[in-house]
């Protein structure tokens, strides 16, 4: 059984438990959460501020936190002799965290899966699958309509804003729109706010329109939605067509691709991964020979 710890006790967090819960090779062993929270998490297993304070440390962290927190926190993990999986989202730097947190996992002999989850994650996969079926081609990701948690988040952090909701539409041919909605503390300029929205890189390279609201928690829906399609080149023919369409409750399925990889963590050799670079069969439940078997 692996030993698994939660970092982080939001919408993801609160998923992964379920998805830990009723896996047949795993056991929650804790959670860590801030202090201020600690009495508000009713489960059975122990809950903690800090990692180093479980009595038993997990094989795998599922890393649950904020984005820009994940870099901190899963290098320090890896330091302790835990292996990581997050759900980095930040696209253009994730290079970069996979061989910050490389060196990190070599150094105690452990393993890292970064950016495991929605998109990046399960499309990642999707998209490479495309590129072998057709290698010269383009590939649209129309994500949506549906809540962003990490464009929610982003926006959360910004000083005086009090809630927050960000909601992806997409236009087509890979281009979005983002309307984000907002409930302000009291003194504070609210174009102010605006433009620290749409200077931050999650919102600074798409049409991004923010709304001053009373009362976010009314609007929230942690539905998503994917569509990826691709038009390329299969050898010398043109015009292959693939579409790959899906309708999902974001944290559900971001917390079951973590879990998924938290398994296939204790399957590789140190060192930091993305999805991509994982055996899709490592991240699933059961022998080889019945996997094939089944699936092949």
């Amino acid at each position: 059984m692996l030993k698994i710890a939660i970092i982080g006790y939001g919408n993801i967090g609160k998923a992964a438990t379920e998805a830990v819960s009723v896996a047949k090779d795993m056991e929650l062993c804790g959670i860590v959460e801030q202090t201020e929270l600690l009495n508000k998490i009713h489960t059975a297993a122990p809950v903690v501020d800090d990692i180093s304070k479980l009595d038993t440390l997990p094989d795998v962290a599922i890393i649950c936190t904020p984005t820009r927190l994940i870099p901190d926190v899963a290098e320090r993990c890896l330091l302790l002799g835990i292996n990581t999986v997050d759900s980095y989202d930040i696209h253009t730097s994730i290079w970069e965290l996979r061989n910050r947190l490389d060196s990190a996992a070599k150094k105690t002999g452990c393993t890292a899966i970064v950016s495991a989850g929605f998109d990046p994650g399960g499309d990642s996969i999707i998209r490479t699958l495309f590129e072998v079926f057709a290698p010269s081609g383009k590939t649209f990701t129309n994500y949506g309509p549906g809540m962003s948690m990490g464009h929610t988040v982003a926006v959360k952090a910004i000083e005086g804003v009090k809630n927050a909701l960000s909601v992806t539409v997409p236009l087509g041919t890979g281009v979005h729109r983002r309307l984000v909605y907002v409930e302000m503390l009291d003194g504070y300029n609210f174009d102010e706010i605006v433009a620290k929205i749409k200077a931050d890189p999650y919102f600074s390279d798409d049409e991004t329109h923010v709304y001053l609201e009373e009362n976010v928690d009314s609007l929230i829906d942690v539905g998503h939605g994917v569509n990826l399609v691709r038009k390329g080149v299969s050898g010398k023919t043109h015009n292959q067509m693939f579409e790959f369409d899906m309708r999902i409750n974001n944290p559900a399925l971001t917390a079951q691709v973590m879990t998924a990889c938290a398994r296939a963590c204790a399957k590789q050799q140190p060192g930091a991964y993305t999805m991509i670079e994982v055996p899709i069969i490592d991240m699933l439940y059961g022998s080889k020979e019945s996997l094939v078997r089944r699936l092949v």
